[in-house]
């Protein structure tokens, strides 16, 4: 991880992490967590479990709050209050809707990476004047089409996007996976996300991980094992 300059404003400087950086870092928190408090480690990890996870490192979790003063595409909100842990807040339609389970784990992961990314940033003092006075939270209201697909000049949103990627499908499981597969059908390089092969492979990911299709489609984006064109160097570094 290195500084650089943080052009939206927020902060005079912001961090900058590689994709194999947040992967790195995620996959040695969950699997730590995973044999402290089960005393294995398997995959998927279940949402109780992420519950636990989140509650250990915030002050308070609301997976039933209330965010429509927020807007109506807010599903997720993540509060760094001056001199106390975070707090997480899940809208409640996510929580106790039914067949939403998955997009409630995705939200719940999207929180963790801005309360383990960032926290620490808040808790500095050295946001830009922006985010209120002091002593009243800073707040990050996150959008249900950024969970996943942030735009890396959002930088807060790309890299709890990518965090909430990586804690669900840890990189190293994925390749486990797909490996035999790829191997199986001769495949050496990526391939396109519509085809028999792409398909096969999220569908694999759903079924191992207990996510969406986009969360899977996008995961195997990132790391390269669906694309246009063959990706230079390895896969999974």
């Amino acid at each position: 991880m290195r500084y650089v300059p943080d052009r939206t404003g927020r902060f005079v400087e912001r961090p900058h992490y590689e994709g194999a950086e947040l992967d790195r870092i995620f996959e040695r928190l969950v699997t730590e967590f995973l044999k402290a408090h089960r005393g294995n480690i398997a995959f998927p990890i279940t949402t109780d479990d992420l519950t636990v996870l989140i509650e250990r490192d915030t002050e308070d979790l609301d997976a039933y709050a209330d965010l429509s003063a927020y807007g109506s595409d807010v599903e997720g909100v993540t509060e760094f209050v001056p001199k106390r842990k975070p707090r997480v807040r899940i809208a409640q339609d996510l929580s106790s809707g039914e067949n939403r389970e998955n997009r409630y784990r995705t939200t719940l992961t999207h929180e963790y990476g801005h309360v383990h990314l960032h926290g620490y940033l808040f808790a500095m003092g050295t946001t830009a004047g922006l985010f209120g006075a002091p002593g009243k939270a800073d707040v990050i209201a996150c959008k249900r089409d950024t969970m996943i697909t942030a735009k890396q000049t959002d930088w807060m949103e790309w890299q709890a996007g990518y965090a909430c990627g990586a804690i669900l499908m840890p990189a190293s499981r994925v390749k486990a996976a797909v490996d035999d597969y790829r191997k199986g059908a001769d495949i050496y390089g990526p391939v396109p996300t519509a085809t028999e092969h792409g398909r096969a492979m999220i569908e694999r990911l759903v079924e191992n991980f207990q996510v969406s299709r986009d969360a899977a489609r996008v995961r195997l984006s990132v790391l390269g094992v669906l694309g246009a064109a063959p990706a230079a160097g390895l896969l999974f570094r």
